[in-house]
This record gives C-alpha cells, sequence and structure tokens, in this order.
C-alpha cells in the first residue's frame, strides 16, 4: 500500500487588480471550515487585512485571532516557503494550507515553477490548485489591457466573477463567453460581496493519491464543459467537431470556444483530446517528447489522465511548460473504460499546429509503407505544422 501523501497543499490566488482578493481572503480567514492558512503576500499592503483579525505582529509575521497567519516576501519565494515549513516542523507556527497570492499583473507560471522545480519545496509541498478572481465589472477592459490577466485566466482550475451585482446582463453574459473563450475547462463560481463556498477553492487538483474518477474529471474540466449553459461542442466544452483519423481511437480535437478577440485572447488556444483506447507507451513519449522540444515555452499547462498500453493502473500528469509534477497512478480506477483525457493550455501557438500535436496521440507502431522510423520504433506519419 502506497504511503499517504502528506504534504501541505498551496493554493495559487491570482487575479485582476481590483478584481476582489483581498475581500475573498478576509473572508476566507475568518471560516472555520477553512482550517488555519498561511497566506504569503509580496507586501502586507497588498491584502489589507481587516484591523480585528491581527493578534500580533511582526515585520515579516502578522498572527490571526482564527489560527492562520499571514507572511511577507521580502526576497526569494522558496526561502520565505521553506521558513514557514521549518517553523512548522519545529512546532513554532501550526498551519493546514498554503494561500500565495499574487499581484493584480503576476504571471501565475513561475510561482507554479518554484513550487515543481524546487527540491525541498516539492518534498514539503503540493500544488492544490489555481483560482483566478474575475472582475465582471471591468475586467473586458482589463483583459484588453493586460496579456498576464489572460493567462491568469487561461491557468485556473477555479474562475471566481466578482462585482456580478453592479453588472447589467449583457455585459455579464459577453464577459462569460469571453472567459470560455480562454478557458473552457475551468470551473465558474460567482462570489456572493465576495464570499463563495470553501469547499470550492481547495482539493482541486487530482495530483494525489486516492483520486476518485469524479475527481478526475472535475480536474480536468469535464464536469464544467458539460453543464456550462452555452452550448458546446467537443470533450471540454470546444467548440470545433469531433474527428476519428485512421488510427487506434477515436477523439476530440476542438479549440476553444467563444468569440476570438482581437486583443490579447486570440494568444490562447486550449484543445482537448480523448483516446478511447490504451496508447502505446513509445507514441505517449513521442508526442511529449516533442511538443515540449518544439513549444515547451509556450505550453501554460497540460494535464491529463492517461492509460499507456502494459499498465495496471492509469496515471495523472501536470505541467506547466516543460516542467512535469511526478505522475500518479489511480490505482482505484475501476471499469473497463481505457479512455485517455488530455487538456493543453497553449500560448502563441494556431490551432493547426496544436490539433497536429495532438494528433500524434492517434498514431500506431506500425511496420508499413506509410510508417517512418523515430526513436526505434514505427509509427504512422503525421505531418507537423511547425
Amino acid at each position: 500500500m502506497a504511503a499517504p501523501d502528506n504534504r501541505i497543499p498551496v493554493t495559487l490566488l491570482t487575479g485582476f487588480l481590483g478584481a476582489g482578493k483581498t475581500t475573498l481572503l478576509n473572508h476566507l480567514i475568518r471560516d472555520p471550515d477553512a482550517g488555519r492558512i498561511a497566506v504569503v503576500v509580496n507586501e502586507f499592503g497588498d491584502v489589507g487585512l481587516d484591523h480585528d483579525l491581527i493578534e500580533d505582529a511582526t515585520e515579516e509575521t502578522v498572527l490571526l485571532s482564527s489560527g492562520c497567519l499571514c507572511c511577507t516576501v521580502l526576497g526569494d519565494l522558496s526561502e520565505a516557503l521553506l521558513a514557514l515549513c521549518r517553523r512548522r516542523q519545529n512546532g513554532e507556527i501550526a498551519f493546514d494550507r498554503v494561500v500565495i497570492e499574487t499581484s493584480g499583473i503576476a504571471d501565475p507560471a513561475p510561482i507554479i515553477h518554484t513550487l515543481a522545480s524546487d527540491r525541498q519545496l516539492a518534498q514539503a509541498l503540493r500544488l492544490d490548485g489555481v483560482v483566478t478572481l474575475a472582475d465582471a465589472a471591468t475586467g473586458a477592459r482589463t483583459l484588453d489591457a493586460q496579456f498576464e490577466a489572460v493567462q491568469q485566466v487561461a491557468m485556473a482550475d477555479v474562475l471566481i466573477l466578482s462585482k456580478t451585482d453592479i453588472t447589467d446582463a449583457l455585459t455579464l453574459g459577453r464577459f462569460k463567453k469571453r472567459l470560455d473563450g480562454i478557458n473552457a475547462t475551468a470551473r465558474r463560481i460567482t462570489a456572493n460581496h465576495g464570499q463563495v463556498p470553501t469547499g470550492t477553492l481547495f482539493g482541486l487538483s487530482a495530483m494525489r493519491l486516492g483520486a476518485d474518477a469524479s475527481e478526475i474529471d472535475t480536474w480536468l474540466g469535464l464536469k464544467a464543459a458539460s453543464t456550462r449553459p452555452d452550448p458546446l461542442v467537443g470533450l471540454s466544452g470546444f467548440g470545433a467537431p469531433s474527428v476519428a483519423p485512421k488510427a487506434v481511437a477515436t477523439a476530440n480535437l476542438a479549440p476553444a470556444a467563444g468569440p476570438r478577440h482581437a486583443g490579447h485572447d486570440h494568444r490562447i488556444i486550449s484543445a482537448s483530446i480523448s483516446v478511447v483506447e490504451a496508447i502505446p507507451a513509445e507514441i505517449f513519449d513521442l508526442w511529449l517528447e516533442t511538443l515540449i522540444a518544439l513549444k515547451g515555452p509556450n505550453v501554460l499547462r497540460m494535464k491529463g489522465i492517461v492509460h499507456v498500453e502494459g499498465l495496471n493502473h492509469p496515471f495523472v500528469f501536470h505541467a506547466v511548460q516543460h516542467i512535469f509534477d511526478a505522475p500518479v497512478p489511480v490505482k482505484n480506477w475501476s471499469g473497463e473504460d481505457n479512455t485517455s483525457h488530455i487538456v493543453v493550455i497553449a500560448r502563441d501557438m494556431n490551432e493547426a499546429e496544436l490539433k497536429a500535436s495532438l494528433g500524434m496521440l492517434l498514431a500506431k507502431p506500425q511496420d508499413d509503407k506509410n510508417s517512418s522510423f523515430a526513436g526505434g520504433m514505427m509509427v504512422e506519419t503525421i505531418e507537423m505544422p511547425f
């Protein structure tokens, strides 16, 4: 029996300037169901904690009456997080999870890189999810002005819509469609005066032992897409029709749904694939190596559940650009379904490039005149436009 994952879960809280991160944090810290939280921010002023929450304060740490704490990052994020972990291990402070609050124009990718690539951090902490606040009232203008805001939406596991009560129905509807065009797989929650149910912010990642099929579907956005009110076609709410090239499986290869704006939005494209039969290990490895070698810096996030030929269990994987978390086997998988689901969110790639890349997963080792030798194996030839 595998040992339980005792690493501390980390939630990355990002969002537009003025979207309501401060209000959300103040509600979260007061919520007894949230447990004890270590909130990590760049500066105390960025959070604006309510005075009645503060019990004791030093230059770097604020202790809160709720049992939570807030610490400022004066230098390197890795050192700040490791210092927190050491103090927790020594019994100086206690917390159940970490929430990292970014600035309003921060790119989430470097923080996710830090959590995954720093060996000490990876042993102590695990990314539980990316939560992005989106201001419905001014969000469209923010997306037009800041590409970082578009990336925040693209990388989110959960999108929290704030200020919907002061937004007219037409503006809100257009904004929701625009968010679909950037990230159709993220679960969407509407904040009520800065409050959301605590359970919707935590337990987001399926990159942990014991995650079940329902949790994996939610993590991959399959449930979010199937329940979206807009009429969407495809695996994860993506808008292109299904295709079934000559291969060992059928798939949905589809770009993100929703209108494509002339500003920054068009730089983001999402696509998914569903392969109904177990994928040969050499095909999966070739696809992954090719995508990372050619387009690694442009892959914002990639996640999926994969059934590989010869393995008794599927596994879930997650990557940001070329940095991968250790894959997690799904040993409690039951049933005859061997369908793999993979989602890729990328920037500055066109639809043809992403479809062609995912199409590689539909190849199969074979020995005929239409095959070519690659990496010591025979695979069906697929033209790559990049």
